[in-house]
């Protein structure tokens, strides 16, 4: 038959290549590749993840402008000026405010009339005092002329015992209401200088706590009444009031120099000392008060501002800080003796960089740059002999 003549070799099969139904050799390479490249990415991340590891681990500090007394502190805190001497001035009497003599700034004098109350009733409670004094007055001349015609007329018989015991009872009953009727005057007249408020002591006016036509009371009970007229201040007494920690509080000692700035102008400072420190605790905040004296202050201090307080070292001096220049510095272990050479180390790049710093004054625990470093510079502080010019580093 004509099939058996016919090539059969077409429907061999080829069992010398092995194929993956669906996947082509150019996919198999492409994975293979792909595989590859991801061995080689996670080989590489955690060999740079080694190195990273390995880096030397730092700390930094910053180079910042300070004066020698700044740079003398032991420890800060935080408080208020306060003044020592300060009331709020109120009237004795109730009455209707009807002059106001002061604002706020103005400064006063002690026992000066401020403001006044209105005084028409006292006034009138006065007259009736004096008028009721001039009558018993006159009641007593006619009391004691009868005492004495009784007197004389007893001694010659002429009048009798009882008449003379009568004239006698009525000049002492009439001596005794004269002393009533110059109490009621008293009275009257202290009730007139309670409508009269003044001054307590020299000071200046803080705050105006009443206009006039407003009703003026001693405890304020009414919602339309007023107790202080005005608050005055003693300037002279000015203190910070400082909360220093519990853990703080046994390197405070009465007299310590003490550095006084204000939130309100940073680039002044003060000095001063430490005045009193109070014998009670806040348990709330585990602090303790200090009150901290001013050796001289200007006009733009005042009451209320808040303030930082730098307790200095024993050995800080005793000039001004206000007069002293800030300088730059940085702690003294930021800085390290290379081959003869004063050095610090800043970081770029991950890296310890090595430079060269002239040194100043030492000042406890921080060292004067005069060179190779500016404001705000950072610096590792804590130098070791690991930490060399290109080291690998790691700041925490």
């Amino acid at each position: 038959m004509e099939t058996k003549d016919s090539d059969l070799s077409s429907l061999r099969i080829n069992r010398s290549e092995k194929q993956v139904p669906g996947i082509s050799k150019k996919n198999i390479t492409i994975i293979t590749t792909l595989i590859i490249i991801a061995i080689l990415g996670l080989s590489g991340y955690f060999i740079l993840h080694a190195v990273f590891n390995s880096a030397l681990e730092v700390k930094l500090t910053t180079a910042t402008l300070q004066t020698p007394a700044q740079s003398n502190a032991i420890f800060t805190a935080s408080g208020y000026v306060v003044a020592q001497r300060k009331a709020a001035v109120a009237s004795k009497g109730t009455g209707r405010l009807v002059y106001l003599g002061v604002v706020e700034g103005d400064k006063v004098k002690k026992d000066e009339i401020i403001a006044r109350l209105e005084d028409n009733d006292v006034n009138a409670q006065l007259s009736e005092s004096k008028a009721n004094l001039e009558l018993q007055q006159s009641g007593l001349i006619d009391a004691t002329n009868t005492y004495e015609r009784e007197k004389s007329l007893l001694k010659t018989g002429s009048a009798t015992q009882a008449d003379f015991d009568a004239a006698d009872a009525n000049y002492k009953h009439e001596l005794a209401s004269i002393d009533v009727a110059k109490a009621q005057v008293q009275a009257a007249e202290v009730e007139l200088e309670n409508t009269i408020i003044r001054a307590p002591f020299d000071g200046t006016v803080l705050t105006k706590d009443a206009d006039v036509g407003e009703i003026v009371a001693p405890l304020a009970g009414g919602s339309n009444s007023r107790g202080a007229v005005v608050t005055i201040a003693d300037m002279s007494s000015l203190q910070v009031e400082a909360d220093v920690s519990e853990s703080n509080i046994e390197k405070v000692t009465l007299g310590r120099e003490c550095e006084i700035i204000l939130d309100a102008y940073p680039a002044n400072s003060y000095s001063g000392y430490v005045a009193k420190v109070v014998p009670t605790a806040d348990r709330t905040k585990a602090t303790v008060l200090v009150k901290v004296g001013f050796n001289n202050y200007d006009s733009r201090v005042l009451p209320e501002m808040s303030a930082k307080v730098l307790f200095l070292s024993n050995d800080s001096t005793n000039t001004s800080s206000s007069e002293q220049q800030p300088m730059l510095v940085i702690p003294s272990t930021a800085i390290a003796d290379r081959d003869g050479k004063q050095v610090v180390f800043i970081v770029k790049n991950n890296e310890a960089v090595q430079v060269q710093v002239t040194t100043g004054q030492q000042f406890d625990s921080y060292v004067e740059i005069k060179s190779g470093l500016k404001n705000g510079d950072q610096v590792i502080n804590n130098i070791t002999d690991k930490i060399k010019d290109g080291i690998k580093v790691k700041v925490s």
